[in-house]
């Protein structure tokens, strides 16, 4: 069955809220703060009017449909009308890491009649983008929904994000970046260890994510270092193959070895799938120099496929959603992960991914 549609603020704003927690009566400030955490800039668990102010700001760049009246501010009445935009497929969530008041969730979609004392199937953890300093798990919901629709347990994670005040913490060749990835390997740890509750083969996880996302998750599978000290010993962060999505690769991440998946690729990579579009500034100045390095190191298994005329993040919106969905699908089929034919359908008006060398 074809996963909930997610709108595009749901994708830029990357929230949780659906109707039923409307229907506990939370507040207009309450529902912000779900719908987009980052606006508590202060952490302080309120909107001060310039926070608010802020957030609005950023729904009427990236979505000016939201003002109905074309006034250029947010009513109350245009906010609640964005909140209950956010509807999508809800997963179980889970708590992998406790880190004082704050909860790392994942959040879990099962296969239909999933039963774990009786069947492990193939697992896929997917990080969200977000510029490293923003973004939500539910970026991810859709794509989740529609791998279990096909039996994978698939889970979409909350890692920290960095902020203002890492710089201040971290010498000038330390990229902030670096902050993100030890929630990614705890992450992935807990999906590993809970495996046997979850009903998922360790040994046939995917990883993956899109653009930030797609960058930790490459990071935190084949970086030894950047590890939460608290983690269970001996449970590595291997995975058996990635779906990235416009992976966000920089030749300045060179300057923190620590973030430079160039240095840390080897022969050994497992199969992935990449999407890019073809005009993604990502594309040529980050993905290409790593695509070299993994020619000269003979590896093969890595499947490029592009959209033309597309530019970064542009399977967020459909029908890119939808085509790079059933291009994943048939990547995993081909590995012996997922069974049949995607249960998406190609659109009727022709959009294609080509498959580059």
């Amino acid at each position: 069955m074809k996963p909930t549609q997610l709108t595009l603020i749901t994708v830029l704003l990357l929230s949780g809220v659906t109707h039923s927690a409307m229907a506990e009566g939370n507040s207009l400030e309450q529902q912000i703060l779900k719908l987009a955490p980052q606006a508590d800039v202060n952490g302080d668990g309120k909107l001060s009017k310039e926070e608010e102010a802020a957030w609005n700001k950023t729904i009427l760049k990236r979505s000016p449909e939201a003002d109905k009246d074309g006034d250029g501010v947010l009513s109350t009445v245009e906010q609640q009308a964005v909140i209950l935009q956010t509807v999508g497929p809800e997963g179980k969530v889970y708590v992998y890491k406790q880190e004082g008041d704050t909860s790392r969730e994942l959040e879990i979609f099962f296969p239909k009649n999933h039963d774990p004392a009786t069947k492990a199937v193939p697992g896929i953890i997917l990080f969200h983008g977000g510029g490293w300093g923003g973004g939500s798990r539910v970026a991810f919901s859709y794509q989740c929904d529609y791998f279990a629709s096909r039996g994978m347990v698939a889970a979409t994670v909350t890692y920290r994000l960095r902020t203002k005040e890492d710089r201040a913490a971290l010498t000038e060749e330390q990229s902030t970046k670096r902050v993100c990835i030890p929630d990614v390997k705890s992450a992935i740890r807990w999906f590993k260890q809970n495996a046997g509750e979850l009903g998922v083969d360790p040994n046939r996880i995917v990883a993956g994510g899109g653009s930030a996302g797609g960058h930790i998750s490459l990071i935190g599978t084949n970086n030894p270092g950047l590890n939460d000290p608290k983690d269970p010993k001996g449970i590595d962060t291997s995975v058996a193959a990635y779906v990235l999505f416009n992976p966000a690769l920089s030749k300045s991440d060179a300057k923190d070895p620590e973030v430079d998946f160039l240095q840390h690729l080897r022969a050994d990579f497992g199969p992935a799938i990449v999407f890019f579009g073809s005009e993604d500034p990502w594309f040529k100045k980050g993905w290409t120099p790593a695509a070299a390095k993994m020619k000269s190191l003979g590896i093969t298994s890595v499947e490029m496929q592009i959209a033309e005329g597309q530019t970064h993040a542009f399977f967020n919106k459909q029908p890119w959603k939808d085509i790079t969905l059933i291009a994943a699908d048939q990547f995993l089929t081909k590995l012996g992960y997922l069974k049949g034919k995607p249960t998406l359908s190609m659109p009727e008006t022709g959009e294609t991914l080509s498959v580059k060398p």
